[in-house]
């Protein structure tokens, strides 16, 4: 990291502030909030404190610093910074979690023909020996997945792409208000996993039936809003955070809002400040200065 070398570099004291949780802290600053909370984490990519790729994070915040205590369910990005660019590669990630090798038999139509017979061999052999192909929890990739499936965007011309083609798709249709399926929560060593997996083979069924790709994708926010909704609900905190570059997603924010505030919690989002990486610098000071020892006289 340029800056951490440069600062070493001039004697000056270091303190890491983990990404999403300075996108937690700029939004309690802007709204001068104290812990504790529920922070939704939702972003492109950020590393997380375990060396992991992270981006789809529940982090409980406290007095002390926060703890992790929820994420979506990780999937592998065959070919690392080059999966970000290409949705179409993702997408292709996604089945892999769900058919592992016989991928092959579930690959739709239109995803086939975006692959050479020479990459899917080498990405396929990527995926399933985990080769340069490094585990991510990130919301902003998997919808990547959604919209490369559903053959909105296969290549991302510029950042975030995929995903405003997506929402643009759901703003086709009137607003979702039946009851969905929950998605199921795995635990693993404490860590509870949202599993996406059941319902994105839902949506390649409905997609070969024919269902219209505005109404799948509709239903895609919506069933983000009630899971996060369900883990909130679940870790039993009245105040939540929404943050991160994927509530720029008006659609997205706008059902999170209604369904927490339907379930009776107070919602913060970023308002005057950038809910992306723009709002970081004030979350990153407010990182420090919690690690900062308390003038005498102060409690």
């Amino acid at each position: 990291r340029p800056g951490h070398g440069l600062a070493q570099d001039n004697g000056l004291p270091v303190v890491p502030v983990q990404h999403h949780y300075a996108h937690a802290l700029a939004c309690m600053a802007e709204h001068q909030l104290a812990p504790p909370l529920l922070a939704v984490a939702w972003d492109g990519i950020g590393l997380g404190d375990n060396g992991e790729l992270w981006g789809g994070e529940f982090l409980r915040i406290e007095t002390d610093g926060y703890r992790r205590v929820a994420s979506l369910l990780p999937l592998r990005l065959p070919g690392g910074e080059q999966a970000v660019k290409q949705p179409r590669r993702v997408a292709l990630a996604a089945l892999h979690a769900i058919y592992g090798a016989n991928l092959l038999e579930h690959l739709p139509d239109g995803l086939r023909a975006a692959f050479s017979e020479a990459e899917l061999t080498v990405l396929l052999s990527m995926l399933d020996k985990g080769l340069n192909a490094p585990l991510c929890s990130s919301a902003g990739r998997l919808f990547d997945a959604v919209s490369a499936l559903l053959g909105l965007c296969l290549h991302n011309g510029f950042e975030g792409q995929a995903a405003m083609l997506l929402e643009a798709a759901a703003l086709e249709v009137q607003p979702q208000t039946e009851a969905l399926p929950a998605w199921p929560v795995l635990n693993e060593h404490g860590l509870l996993l949202l599993d996406w997996r059941p319902w994105l083979q839902s949506l390649l069924a409905d997609h070969a039936a024919g269902v219209a790709v505005a109404q799948s994708a509709h239903r895609f926010h919506w069933h983000l809003a009630e899971a996060v909704t369900a883990m909130a609900v679940r870790q039993n905190l009245a105040g939540v955070v929404l943050c991160g570059g994927c509530f720029q997603n008006r659609l997205l924010l706008e059902l999170c809002v209604a369904r927490l505030q339907a379930a009776g919690m107070q919602v913060f989002w970023p308002q005057r400040l950038p809910p992306n990486d723009g709002g970081l610098a004030l979350g990153q000071l407010l990182g420090i200065s919690r690690t900062l020892p308390k003038p005498h006289g102060t409690s």
